[in-house]
């Protein structure tokens, strides 16, 4: 059993590097097209479970990709609530807290890393029961924290796993140690 980690397409926020948590953003015409190359790299994979985050991005690129009759909505796939750094880039925050990082110093009245790991592990404990392949369609940061948590890692270190927009990664077993098996393909 795989679980494949599939981050959504491209949009204007993404583009620009703002924290899109919660807000409800579409695709770019670009984005549209990435999720269109996903569909190709999916081509003929059969899954036994395919879950999508409830927002518009991530649901649209898992139709584009060919799941969306399959797929299951789980909130748990939300992308971190980022609070009052929510629409803001890294550079704007900083103008304000020099130094900030995100997965060391977290969001005012937002969620905590450690809450966004939380979630990350009950998707982890559901994907574990399907009976095949599993693909799991949301955002950046929860998909770096839940891969971290896959591989028995502090939440805090999804900061070690970049995923592009219209990412994917695989992560399954070697012999039965929890590996990443493809990486931002």
């Amino acid at each position: 059993m795989n679980i494949w980690v599939i981050r959504h397409g491209e949009t204007a926020w993404s583009l620009s590097g703002a924290h899109t948590g919660r807000t409800d953003l579409p695709l770019t015409p670009e984005g549209e097209r990435k999720a269109e190359a996903i569909r190709a790299k999916l081509s003929g994979h059969q899954f036994a479970l395919v879950l999508t985050s409830p927002l518009e991005r991530a649901q649209r690129t898992c139709e584009i990709a060919g799941l969306g009759a399959q797929a299951q909505i789980d909130p748990n796939l939300m992308e971190w609530d980022y609070g009052d750094y929510e629409g803001r880039t890294t550079d704007e925050i900083r103008e304000e807290r020099p130094g900030w990082f995100l997965f060391r110093d977290g969001v005012p009245n937002g969620e905590t890393v450690a809450q966004v790991g939380a979630r990350a592990l009950d998707v982890i404990d559901r994907a574990l029961k399907a009976d095949g392949d599993v693909a799991l369609f949301a955002h950046g940061h929860i998909l770096r924290i839940l891969t971290a948590c896959w591989l028995e890692l502090a939440a805090e270190d999804g900061k070690l796993f970049r995923l592009d927009t219209a990412g994917i990664g695989v992560l399954g077993y070697e012999h039965e140690t929890r590996v990443i098996l493809r990486w931002n393909v």
